[in-house]
């Protein structure tokens, strides 16, 4: 398991990851202190908040061979400077660490021995210049991490002026001259040109917060579910009399129950520990949560996999783990008490992977491109591991109701195959998601609800005993429980079809609220294309929509969204063409949205460099979804989406209260009566004003 790990915490690592979170735990300080006429020692200091550590440069003298192992990156410098035949400056000595907060320990991420630094890290350089009046520039690099997480390693520069140079400090003007202007050709203005609202009749906060919950717990019943139906599957569901008659033979030394128990809990933990590594991506940068969820490679990577898991279904193939994983296991189940039957439920684990494995990896690729990334996929798996684990423990308590289940038999395999078709239709979502982000307009609405029919179709014959997969027995007759579930895969092929209908009064086809999030939006469609959601007037660039609200005197809505945004759909296709959320919306707003997915490369003027939103230095922008993505972090502090957001373009005062996804109507009518009030206000003011 340990390998495990480290190979995910490497990969998690990757600049390419990151989360939600702006964490700066770690503040430098830079000071100079003059031995003689040529002598300077050089300092530098890490404040370090509590529970947070920097590393020493001696990881690498306690016996770790760190290119074998994974180490952490320890504190180390760079300096400018000419080639050694025009040397500016001398090292005399190393470098020295100051040994006051330094301590060796065990590290619990990186399951080693290291030499680190808490609360506080100094170093000193002693150097000699060549010339009294110049500057040293150079930049160093850390890595900080707490006990359960880490930051990537990052660049931090450092400049020191000797003499009557100054060029270092201009340097540094020049750079937030830079991003100054850089900003005004993006955005049109700064982020403190920004008024924080002052309205206070809709509260939206709560709003935000209780639907967060509301996806944490969505997603545990949903891994609760998940566990159920692997319980199904013939690689679980035979193990449990056998597995409950093992510990039930124990009741004459009193400990059965407990250790059934005691089995049940362990199950439970193996699948929670799973998720234990990807709370790294909490820590890395604001928006790239959704760089890895509107990623093109990964979505492809996905819909690749699902395929891979709808064949193993279909008995093709069987998906295994090493052997020597599963013997390994097996081989300590005979150890003594707790740690034997800890051994059973890994090996339960490990043997069950080719009926359990497609469930988590759906699991895991949607706990990814969601907005909670690692708590979803912790309560994912806490919901999986405790349907998985729950059986044992109460057949063992309670032993007579085992005489009562179902004999193993081809049923087993049914549910299997039907798990099979569903991960092929899942895996059109990743495919429609890559689709949208690169703009290939292949996969639009209509090829993909008809997929979608034809998926359903073929499952519903296979039901009635039409269609044969490997492995399986000829069906002489037909089940109630066959009969009645085709009939009702056909009900849903019907009601997918209807989703082909064309309304004319809406100028769309009917949105289907069981598909929100997972189909294309209803405009990106071959037949029908529209620009905009709801047939709504739109504009997709944020100071052409601020120049037409001005010019109409209307306030600005906001709409911070993604092409492959779950929510945002279901906003678009279910809140917002109720017609009184679309009157005010078409009659009072300009409406602006803000794709932070669009991977369209911007055009080279706007390639620029911009701040980072956490940590230091200054970032590049190269496509339209980081220019917004930018824009709705650095400015209004948020990387969520849907964020809904009311803004007055004459003077960039924010209304009221941001909203994120709202599926209330009440609610979100009261988001843009309030705005809209506060709007009308503030002009009767500037006009009793004149």
């Amino acid at each position: 398991m340990r390998l495990l790990y480290i190979l995910i915490f490497s990969f998690l690592l990757s600049p390419s990851f990151g989360s939600s979170q702006i964490l700066e735990p770690v503040k430098w300080t830079f000071s100079k202190k003059q031995i003689s006429e040529n002598k300077y020692e050089l300092t530098f200091v890490a404040d370090i908040e509590n529970g947070w550590a920097v590393y020493s440069k001696d990881i690498y003298n306690t016996g770790v061979d760190c290119e074998i192992e994974i180490c952490p990156v320890p504190v180390t410098f760079e300096y400018n400077q000419h080639s050694d035949s025009e040397k500016e400056f001398y090292f005399l000595g190393d470098g020295i660490e100051d040994d006051t907060n330094k301590k060796v320990s065990q590290d619990p991420i990186f399951l080693m021995e290291v030499t680190k630094f808490e609360k506080q890290a100094v170093f000193r350089q002693t150097i000699e210049l060549q010339n009294k009046d110049m500057s040293i520039t150079g930049f160093l690099t850390f890595m900080t991490c707490d006990d359960t997480k880490c930051l990537p390693p990052t660049d931090v520069d450092f400049s020191f002026s000797f003499g009557e140079t100054k060029e270092a400090a201009k340097n540094v003007i020049q750079n937030k001259q830079d991003v100054i202007k850089n900003n005004l050709l993006l955005y049109g203005f700064l982020p403190e040109d920004i008024i924080k609202q002052s309205a206070d009749c809709n509260n939206s906060n709560s709003t935000v917060i209780k639907d967060k919950d509301r996806s944490i717990a969505y997603i545990f019943l949903i891994g609760l579910v998940g566990g159920f139906l692997a319980l199904l599957t013939p690689c679980v569901f035979p193990m449990i009399p056998l597995t409950v008659s093992f510990f039930t033979k124990q009741n004459k030394n009193d400990n059965g129950v407990f250790n059934a128990v005691l089995y049940g809990l362990f199950i439970f933990l193996v699948y929670l520990a799973l998720s234990v590594p990807f709370h790294l991506l909490d820590n890395v940068n604001p928006d790239i949560l959704n760089d890895i969820s509107t990623n093109i490679s990964l979505n492809i990577f996905f819909f690749l996999i699902f395929l891979v898991f709808a064949f193993s279904f279909f008995g093709f193939y069987e998906l295994t783990l090493p052997s020597s994983w599963v013997n390994k296991s097996s081989n300590n189940e005979s150890a003594a008490g707790i740690i034997g039957i800890f051994f059973m439920a890994l090996t339960l684990a490990i043997v069950s992977f080719s009926c359990t494995g497609p469930i988590l990896g759906s699991l895991l690729a949607g706990s990814l491109t969601g907005d909670s990334g690692a708590w979803e996929l912790t309560a994912g798996m806490g919901g999986f591991g405790l349907a998985l684990g729950l059986p044992f423990a109460l057949f063992a308590m309670f032993p007579r109701v085992l005489e009562k289940l179902p004999k193993s038999g081809g049923w087993l395999n049914t549910i299997k195959v039907t798990l099979g078709f569903i991960e092929l239709a899942l895996a059109l979502k990743f495919l429609s998601n890559a689709d949208l982000v690169a703009h290939w307009g292949i996969l639009k609405i209509e090829l993909f609800l008809v997929l979608w029919v034809v998926i359903f179709l073929l499952l519903g014959f296979y039901l009635l005993g039409k269609i044969k997969f490997p492995k399986e027995d000829p069906k002489t007759k037909l089940s109630r429980a066959r009969l009645i579930s085709a009939i009702l895969v056909f009900g849903f092929s019907i009601y997918l079809a209807s989703g082909l209908l064309y309304d004319n009064e809406k100028g769309s086809y009917n949105a289907l609220p069981l598909l929100s999030g997972l189909a294309p939006p209803l405009g990106y469609s071959y037949f029908s294309p529209k620009d905009c959601p709801n047939n709504l007037d739109c504009f997709k660039d944020l100071q052409t929509g601020i120049t037409y609200a001005q010019k109409v005197n209307k306030p600005v809505l906001l709409d911070f969204t993604g092409y492959a945004c779950v929510n945002c759909r279901k906003m678009e296709e279910h809140v917002w063409p109720l017609p009184s959320v679309d009157k005010i919306i078409r009659e009072n707003y300009v409406l602006i949205s803000l794709y932070v997915d669009d991977k369209k490369e911007l055009v080279e003027k706007e390639k620029l460099f911009v701040n980072r939103t956490s940590g230091v230095g200054l970032r590049k922008l190269e496509n339209i979804g980081h220019k917004w993505a930018y824009f709705q972090a650095q400015y209004f502090g948020v990387n969520s989406q849907p964020y809904y957001l009311l803004m007055d373009p004459n003077n960039y005062e924010v209304l009221n209260a941001p909203v994120g996804y709202t599926p209330n109507e009440e609610d979100y009518i009261s988001f843009l009566n309030c705005g809209l009030a506060e709007f009308k206000k503030e002009i009767s003011i500037f006009n009793l004003d004149d």
